[in-house]
């Protein structure tokens, strides 16, 4: 029987997965992202990392580090997801904004504009270590909040552990105008993407849905 580990403590993500039928249990990877791309900055030579490569980067470390645990690593039938968002606006990265100062100011640079969402996906199999990889980008069109809609935004507290400083499925929908590409991996996972890493791996999707009832 397959087994997929989330390697995430993303409500959202689990959200998704839940709602697409597809089992799975957690284990939060322990990751220090800046850390991370700080080190692999430094061996780009002065090249840019990429928000792209920057969200594939971290779904990679994300689920190898958890599928590198005692307990996991070498298991046969254990899969490990790894996801990880990174929102570009002129070529910047922004991740999470943690403050309410830094969501108001991000939302000033957002509003009216159109960015991209870029969610790296890393599926590992535990017991070879294959893995598969997906990264959709997807485009942001924002509306125009007034700066008072932006501070009580802010200040709900939603949009600080987000990439990007957003949501598209709670409060800052209202904000949004359009989107293309994948909605669920704007959201932080993408059920078509898993299928499709599966698939390479030698499993299929089905696996992971619960018997249907009698």
């Amino acid at each position: 029987m397959t087994r997929l580990i989330l390697g995430s403590a993303s409500s959202s993500r689990a959200r998704i997965l839940t709602q697409a039928d597809i089992s799975f249990t957690v284990r939060v990877s322990d990751v220090d992202e800046p850390a991370a791309v700080a080190a692999a900055t430094s061996t780009l030579d002065g090249e840019q990392l990429t928000p792209a490569l920057e969200a594939q980067l971290l779904a990679d470390l994300k689920a190898a580090a958890v599928a590198n645990l005692p307990g996991i690593n070498g298991r046969p039938s254990v899969l490990v997801l790894g996801c990880d968002s990174v929102f570009e606006l002129d070529g910047e990265s922004y991740g999470k904004p943690f403050e309410v100062a830094v969501a108001v100011q991000r939302w000033k640079q957002m509003r009216g504009r159109t960015g991209v969402l870029h969610t790296g996906h890393t599926l590992v199999d535990a017991a070879s270590g294959a893995r598969a990889q997906r990264t959709l980008s997807t485009r942001v069109s924002f509306a125009e909040p007034s700066d008072a809609e932006i501070l009580r935004y802010a200040e709900s507290g939603e949009p600080l552990h987000c990439a990007g400083g957003f949501t598209i499925d709670g409060r800052g929908s209202a904000f949004i105008e359009e989107i293309e590409g994948d909605h669920l991996s704007v959201i932080g996972v993408s059920p078509a993407a898993l299928r499709s890493m599966l698939s390479e791996l030698g499993h299929s999707i089905t696996d992971l849905w619960s018997p249907p009832t009698r």
